[in-house]
């Protein structure tokens, strides 16, 4: 299972500025039942892998974070697919494994994910 959280908040400045809601994904892998692994861009050629149980899903949720599920599986290595990523956008669009050029900004993601048929 593969699901993409999307957050309002970001420690960045360009988000800030460009991005209106919301302002930075994440995709979040199921490894178990209910542990999961978030793949956090921090910079080009870095991506940190933080691993979640059910309630840092429910506290990220109390803090403005909101979860699209794609019903997909995701990339057997996915930090191979991600590694030269450039923004947590195309982070997550290696994961879902779409090709969309014109896909630039969290909010842009979020809009074709939540409004298409074929990811969910």
């Amino acid at each position: 299972m593969l699901i993409i959280g999307f957050s309002s908040n970001t420690s960045k400045i360009i988000p800030r500025i460009f991005c209106r809601t919301p302002r930075h994904c994440a995709p979040i892998i199921s490894v178990g039942g209910t542990s999961f692994i978030m793949y956090q861009f921090v910079r080009r050629g870095y991506i940190a892998q933080i691993y979640l149980n059910q309630r840092a899903i429910r506290l990220l949720r109390a803090n403005g974070w909101c979860f699209i599920v794609v019903n997909m599986s995701p990339p057997r290595d996915i930090l191979r697919y991600t590694k030269s990523a450039i923004s947590c956008v195309d982070v997550c669009k290696r994961a879902i494994q779409i090709h969309a050029p014109l896909i630039q900004t969290p909010r842009a993601l979020y809009r074709l994910l939540a409004c298409s048929n074929k990811f969910q």
